[in-house]
């Protein structure tokens, strides 16, 4: 089967499409013939070393296809069934062995490129927003990056909670997309943090947030920290512009504020978690209240430019690789 395969952490060139062996499922494990992947920046923090693992490696953690093979043991899956996944390494390929486990089933009214664009970045927008900071009615949320997949459906979901939300882009290009997200207000940067302060001081009358999602990590990171109101609550998760750097702690003292850099897995660490989050999702998305925007999809053969894009951070949207 043909794979995308890193030999050494780097920049966008080290994705080399490669022909492997087509892996075979053991127990408990099931052989996953892919129908669409998802591209996500944690794939980017692989790739670039950030996040250690074993060299070689195939990059990717999320897709949505059906069931080839089936290892001994597995007794809920059938060969033929739809299935996706999140979070298990390995999905830039044509084919991948995932633990049973791991694996949701895809509703008959939603198709496999939907589920492979929605999954990871779907099930990250809920745990932000009932787990680590249930979103309420009376809440001023300020989102960044709020024109990418990841910040749109913080838009979506927080205002269906019924909350105030501040989205926050880069440029008047992509204010456009989130305005129609849900978003009460659109914070336009322009490169500089500091418009972030003094807009979110304005539009809360001084008072400041209650949860800021900061995704883009080192260059807004002192600016997110700075629109709280006293007691709120920073939220890193992402660090698009690079690690967020050492932090005293006493800067948290001014305001009792909290901070915390949560990832997926903690908050998928069951099958039963897991599969909540994953159906709660697709009711999201069954009923409209998030929508998806998917990039053109690219062939399997052009991951190295679906990075670039990703970088550049000049789409929006959601990627999607097709093998």
């Amino acid at each position: 089967m043909q794979a995308i395969v890193v030999s050494k952490t780097g920049g966008p060139e080290v994705l080399e499409l490669t022909e492997v062996a087509l892996p075979t499922p053991g127990p408990g494990y099931v052989r996953v013939q892919h129908e669409a992947i998802g591209v996500n920046f944690i794939d980017v923090y692989f790739r670039e070393g950030i996040y250690p693992t074993s060299l070689p490696f195939i990059p990717g953690e999320e897709a949505a296809g059906v069931v080839e093979a089936v290892g001994d043991g597995v007794s809920d899956l059938e060969i033929g069934d739809r299935v996706a996944y999140a979070r298990v390494q390995g999905s830039y390929a044509e084919y991948a062995v995932v633990p049973a486990e791991r694996l949701v089933a895809v509703p008959a009214d939603i198709d496999n490129v939907s589920a492979a664009a929605i999954l990871l970045q779907g099930m990250t927008a809920h745990y932000l927003t009932t787990s680590t900071y249930a979103v309420g009615p009376n809440d001023l949320v300020v989102v960044l990056a709020a024109a990418g997949g990841l910040g749109q459906l913080l838009v979506r979901v927080a205002a269906h909670a019924g909350a105030t939300v501040v989205a926050v882009t880069s440029s008047e290009y992509k204010a456009e997309r989130v305005h129609t997200a849900g978003a009460s207000h659109v914070v336009v940067h322009g490169g500089d943090p500091s418009i972030i302060v003094s807009e979110v001081d304005r539009i809360s009358g001084g008072m400041g947030a209650n949860v800021v999602y900061d995704s883009v990590g080192a260059t807004t990171f002192d600016a997110s920290l700075e629109s709280l109101r006293p007691r709120g609550t920073l939220i890193v998760c992402g660090q698009a512009s690079g690690p967020v750097p050492p932090l005293e702690l006493a800067r948290l003292r001014a305001g009792s504020k909290f901070l915390t850099r949560p990832v997926l897995g903690d908050y998928i660490a069951s099958p039963a978690e897991l599969r909540w989050r994953a159906n709660d999702v697709f009711g999201l998305l069954r009923h409209g209240v998030v929508s998806l925007d998917i990039n053109e999809p690219l062939p399997l053969s052009q991951a190295t430019r679906a990075h670039e894009l990703l970088a550049s951070r000049d789409r929006t949207g959601k990627m999607l690789l097709m093998p």
